[in-house]
């Protein structure tokens, strides 16, 4: 606990919001202090603070860009990763697209009744759009919505699996949630009001109706959940989940609603798991994929491999008549 770098950001940030000028004015007061309440110029060797102070800034930079280059390394190989999924579905696509269809030997009655049964099933199509207006023609129903009644009304996720508002806009994580408010001018942090309790948040420009005033939709922790002004004309703030298991489906209750079963996890997040369990993740979510489009799962590949193999190493063996689940 005593070395924790962190365990003064609270305080830090709440210093960093009272400086108007940013960073710059912020460390002119850590520097201002130093010199009025400590003998950090005067109580070492000439020329030591300066190396203290060197030394210090040179490591910590490096390890801001250590950092900044691991996000973009993951993010590289998630995007990597996603492009090859992508790729390979197309691939398979085609392969499915162009697969050759089963032979089947007919009589020549069954011929001719499927080629009548062919141009009857062309006619019936060809009568039903004649006649039909193409402003009555909808969508089908996805399955997820036949199949449950409560999905319906709700809004598809953003690319931060929040929601993107008249006002503001919100993503989330397992872990936390980011509410983004622009505020079309310029601000100081004391001209805004942000309340952030349990259960609620309340988010304005003091003199003006709020912007946000509603019950959030889960317990997040207030002595970790902050607000910064950038700009002076954003308003970023973070509220970290209590509950780390479940996705929001709104920020306050007053919102609309989006459907979690449409949230897409970060590719990157994968990295985090043993190599065992993200193996199983990652084919667990190609076979849901494969079975949403209506194509075979990794399982029924591999069956489809092994059987073509076997096809190949015997030449001899007619398989015309043979017809495969």
């Amino acid at each position: 606990m005593a070395n924790d770098p962190e365990r003064f950001d609270s305080m830090l940030l709440a210093m960093a919001q009272q400086h108007e000028g940013g960073v710059k004015d912020l460390l002119n007061t850590i520097v201002s202090f130093l010199s009025r309440k400590t003998d950090f110029f005067t109580g070492g060797r000439e020329g030591e603070w300066e190396q203290v102070v060197k030394d210090t800034f040179y490591t910590h930079a490096k390890k801001a860009c250590d950092e900044a280059n691991r996000i973009k390394k993951e993010k590289e190989e998630a995007d990597k990763r996603l492009k090859e999924i992508q790729q390979r579905k197309e691939q398979e696509r085609l392969a499915n697209d162009f697969e050759p269809a089963t032979v089947t030997e007919l009589t020549d009655q069954e011929a001719e009744k499927l080629k009548e049964d062919i141009e009857k099933d062309k006619n019936e199509k060809n009568a039903e759009v004649g006649s039909g207006d193409s402003s009555d023609v909808t969508e089908p129903a996805t399955p997820e919505e036949d199949d449950d009644p409560k999905e319906k009304g709700k809004l598809k996720p953003n690319a931060g699996n929040g929601c993107d508002l008249e006002h503001y806009k919100w993503t989330q994580t397992l872990e936390e949630v980011e509410i983004r408010v622009p505020l079309r001018q310029i601000l100081r942090p004391r001209d805004l009001t942000v309340v952030i309790n349990k259960k609620h948040l309340k988010v304005g420009i003091k003199g003006q109706p709020l912007i946000i005033d509603g019950e959030l939709d889960a317990d997040v922790k207030i002595e970790e959940s902050t607000w910064v002004l950038q700009d002076g004309r954003n308003l970023l703030i973070n509220l970290e989940k209590v509950n780390k298991m479940n996705w929001w489906g709104r920020l306050v209750t007053t919102d609309p609603e989006i459907s979690t079963r449409k949230i897409n996890p970060e590719p990157s997040k994968l990295s985090d798991l043993d190599g065992e369990t993200r193996g199983l993740v990652e084919k667990m979510m190609y076979d849901q994929r494969q079975k949403e489009m209506g194509l075979p799962t990794s399982d029924e590949q591999k069956k489809q491999e092994v059987l073509k193999k076997f096809m190949e190493q015997h030449p001899e063996m007619d398989f015309s008549k043979c017809k495969f689940n």
